[in-house]
């Protein structure tokens, strides 16, 4: 990583707290957020396999277009705690506003795209006659909720670069509870099928928007900064979310380059994989939490220019991800036999799964110091550097994850292949880590 000496035990102790007062909140509030499709799908599911086939085209396309904005957090979260390391609040809240004001920008250019559209994307992805009706229904109806989402996910980056990752959880628990009750309301009680449940998340949506645009503004109010749109900060906030958005572009590729492969494979391998997928996704919610606390704090350390602080931060986190990588990589073995028969009885899927599951347990490890050095770099606002490294690794692995079809290598070959993905991520990362170049101190990179 570094070529820093141990921290003393006092600061590794104070490290720790930190780490944990920001991670756990943040993990809750990572999961809160797919439980709104969960919701989603077990109310309209009642509704008919139709309508649930609607849902999950819909939200596919949802869920794809708010997850190549994530780096409105990311890059946010940064940009913001370098400002309070620097001890200039103002500064942070109005890097923060940027963001949000980005947000609003981008939001408003998707529901223009995709509200004349939506018949085209559902065709594309293959909905029957009998589906698409309902997929385009609610894709219409919920993608005027993608501008509260994004206004939530730049809203959280400036929390969490204020240090605060407790509000955001409260506001996901809160946008959950009332994203299911509006959504059986307006289902069932006002009998608007699918179109209700769409309205409904596009409600709780726009509230958790306006409880954080409330939260930031009294903050700008108390510091005293303008929350008029900046074109010169708007500007930045979106130079320095495009290698974030490359980066994120990329590992997407690589996600759907291993489902294309799977379903290759036959039915039962898609379906395992799907499995093995689902949990490796819950798992990454745990480890992303401390990758979240590491922006946080690495950047507040950067802003104030304390370089010794960044690199011992950075030694402390690496250890807490190998040590979770460990934890959650044991549970999942012992676990593993009881898990499958959650998801299917079919004995084919399980025979698939297994082997496949034990490869996700062996590479947690791994991925728990991917996700802690991701962190710690994109902390440190180095985000070209985590461009070219993820364009990399999916140079790498595409023709290696084709490799697995042509050799009839099977769902556990895949695994590996995945497996080797995040072990190329971890050269590229830990490379990075021990050269110090992404130590850059000051309010700004």
């Amino acid at each position: 990583m570094t070529q820093a000496s141990a921290p003393p035990r006092p600061a590794r102790r104070q490290h720790d707290r930190e780490i944990v007062t920001l991670a756990v909140p943040a993990f809750g509030a990572l999961v809160a957020e797919p439980l709104f499709v969960l919701a989603d799908s077990a109310i309209v599911g009642h509704l008919g396999t139709a309508q649930l086939a609607g849902l999950g085209i819909a939200s596919a396309l949802l869920t794809t277009a708010v997850s190549v904005f994530v780096f409105l957090a990311y890059a946010t979260t940064a940009a913001v705690a370098r400002r309070v390391g620097a001890g200039d609040l103002p500064a942070a809240i109005r890097q923060g506003m940027d963001g949000i004001w980005l947000a609003l920008l981008l939001g408003g250019a998707v529901v223009t795209a995709v509200v004349p559209t939506a018949p085209t994307l559902v065709e594309v992805f293959g909905a029957s006659d009998t589906v698409a009706p309902y997929a385009t229904t609610y894709l219409r109806i919920s993608v005027l909720g993608i501008p509260a989402m994004l206004v939530v996910l730049a809203a959280t980056g400036v929390l969490r670069g204020l240090q605060d990752t407790r509000t955001p959880l409260y506001v996901a628990v809160a946008g959950f509870v009332a994203n299911g009750a509006l959504n059986a309301g307006l289902v069932y009680g006002a009998d608007l099928g699918i179109a209700g449940s769409a309205w409904g998340t596009v409600i709780a949506q726009c509230g958790m928007a306006a409880v954080y645009l409330v939260v930031v503004v009294r903050g700008a109010r108390r510091h005293g900064a303008s929350l008029r749109p900046d074109t010169a900060g708007i500007r930045a906030s979106a130079q320095a979310g495009l290698p974030l958005l490359v980066r994120t572009l990329s590992l997407r590729a690589i996600l759907m380059i291993a489902t294309a492969v799977a379903a290759r494979l036959g039915d039962a391998d898609i379906a395992a994989h799907q499995i093995a997928l689902s949990l490796w996704s819950l798992l990454a919610f745990a480890l992303d939490a401390i990758a979240i606390a590491g922006q946080a704090i690495v950047g507040r350390f950067l802003g104030a220019g304390d370089t010794q602080g960044a690199r011992e931060v950075c030694r402390r986190m690496v250890q807490w991800g190998i040590a979770v990588g460990l934890v959650l990589g044991l549970l999942v073995i012992v676990t593993r036999s009881a898990f499958l028969p959650l998801f299917t009885d079919d004995a084919a899927v399980k025979n698939a799964a297994l082997p496949a599951l034990l490869v996700v347990a062996l590479s947690q490890p791994i991925a728990g110091i991917v996700f802690v050095l991701d962190g710690v770099l994109m902390g440190a606002g180095d985000g070209p550097y985590l461009a070219w490294a993820m364009v990399i690794t999916l140079a790498v692995f595409t023709p290696v994850a084709l490799l697995v079809t042509a050799l009839d290598g099977g769902l556990t070959a895949l695994w590996g292949a995945l497996t080797l993905m995040m072990a190329i991520r971890l050269l590229t990362l830990w490379l990075r880590a021990r050269s110090g170049r992404w130590i850059v101190t000051g309010a700004t990179r």
